[in-house]
């Protein structure tokens, strides 16, 4: 069972459902060239999950599968991204009223096997392995929505070893939160606990053993880890 901390308080949350959406940020998608994969900026957004045991917290290495003494991937890259945490049950959630449902938001980071990813995509097979591994989703305590004047404007950057390396705003997302949650929920339908990954910046790097990488947004925190 994955849990997290809600700020301020003693009380935490238990994660249910794990969303996320890709291609949400066009200077992103710029940098996903990849021959052989199509990269076209989405126009309803690109849905995958990842299971709630990807989920971990402060202060966690990071490692790679190991299967038969072999690392599964030889090209680990970090992502940083706005995470949208739950807080009612709720289907078919209109864009106007998805605020009422958000109880908070926090930092995460969906750390991506970009080789795997990639292969798998050209064999148009899924890529769940790629992004849901052990230790790929560190995700930071929770700031309620009250303590955020506007989470659709906030500066959202990612440091490995100290250097800057994603720099943004997610002024810059192609779909809202508000939309994000309006779509979700008429798919899927939303739970209290679930969470939702909104997408990352440009600067994705190839990460290696000993790394120190920290997630930061504006107004809500940082989320620091390691790479084993």
């Amino acid at each position: 069972m994955s849990e997290l901390k809600i700020k301020n308080s003693g009380d935490t949350i238990e994660v249910k459902s794990v969303y996320c959406v890709g291609k949400n940020y066009i200077d992103h998608i710029n940098e996903m060239n990849v021959p052989g994969i199509a990269n076209e900026v989405p126009d309803i957004p690109v849905i995958f999950l990842k299971p709630s045991s990807a989920i971990c917290g402060e202060g966690t290495i990071v490692y790679v599968p190991v299967i038969n003494g072999k690392k599964i991937s030889a090209n680990l890259q970090n992502e940083v991204e706005l995470v949208i945490v739950i807080g009612k049950d709720a289907e078919n959630i209109q864009e106007k009223n998805a605020n009422d449902y958000i109880l908070g938001y926090a930092v995460g980071i969906d750390f991506t096997l970009r080789d795997l990813q990639n292969e798998m995509k050209k064999k148009g097979k899924p890529w769940a392995v790629a992004k849901g591994f052990k230790t790929s989703s560190p995700v930071s305590e929770v700031v309620r929505k009250e303590e955020i004047e506007n989470a659709e404007s906030l500066d959202i950057s990612l440091k490995i070893n100290s250097e800057t390396k994603q720099s943004a705003n997610t002024s810059q997302m192609i779909f809202k939160i508000s939309f994000i949650v309006h779509y979700l929920s008429c798919i899927f339908g939303l739970k209290r606990g679930d969470i939702i990954f909104t997408g990352t910046p440009a600067g994705i790097t190839k990460l290696n053993a000993g790394d120190k990488v920290s997630g930061e947004i504006q107004n809500i925190g940082k989320i620091n880890v390691s790479i084993g």
